[in-house]
């Protein structure tokens, strides 16, 4: 853990940014999609850039909520008060991600999107890895938490698959893994072997 004299300035200024404030910051990738693509500057294929773009923010979002834990408990970076936000910001750019390909890229004709997912199986995965979400977006909220009681952790433990899922999915859909794809897998890797290693929350 890095010393407290370096974390708890940090902890001090983020207990000042109110969660309204992590939603907004959270739409700034989403005005970046619509401003280049308004502004012709998405690519030469606009659809599939849409598509790639959204996917990809999605990614940094569930990323980035499964790394709360080890920040704090490594860094002493506090940043729990956050994880709801971030958790529904994910699946608000995962259900965007899945919208742009019915909508933009399929046009809505579900026999040809069948075919689609026959085509590209790893299409499987990122629609399975939206349908474990939605339990956790569904009850991301107090009354939730106090209905399901200790159940509550247990549903929410979805995320993991749902996260691998989405890497798998991620890294399928390339010909040839980059190496960015790499990285991401072993940030994802590493957070999970943190996580069952403690087995703490």
């Amino acid at each position: 853990m890095i010393s407290a004299t370096l974390s708890a300035p940090i902890n001090t200024a983020l207990r000042r940014v109110p969660s309204w404030a992590v939603y907004l910051a959270g739409l700034i990738p989403l005005a970046w999609v619509v401003w280049l693509t308004l502004t012709g500057g998405i690519g030469v294929d606009p659809v599939k850039a849409i598509e790639h773009r959204l996917g990809k923010i999605a990614l940094w979002f569930l990323i980035g909520g499964l790394a709360i834990t080890p920040a704090r408990r490594f860094l002493g970076i506090n940043l729990i008060k956050y994880r709801r936000a971030i958790g529904l910001l994910a699946f608000f750019y995962v259900a965007l991600h899945l919208i742009a390909w019915v909508v933009l890229d399929m046009g809505m004709l579900w026999a040809q999107a069948a075919v689609d997912l026959i085509k590209r199986p790893y299409l499987f995965f990122g629609i399975t890895a939206f349908v474990l979400l939605i339990p956790l977006a569904v009850t991301s909220n107090n009354a939730s938490i106090r209905k399901l009681g200790k159940n509550w952790r247990r549903v929410h433990m979805l995320v993991y698959p749902a996260v691998a899922l989405g890497v798998i999915h991620y890294l399928w859909q390339m010909k040839v893994i980059s190496s960015e794809g790499w990285l991401w897998l072993g940030v994802f890797i590493a957070l999970m072997a943190v996580r069952f290693r403690t087995f703490r929350w």
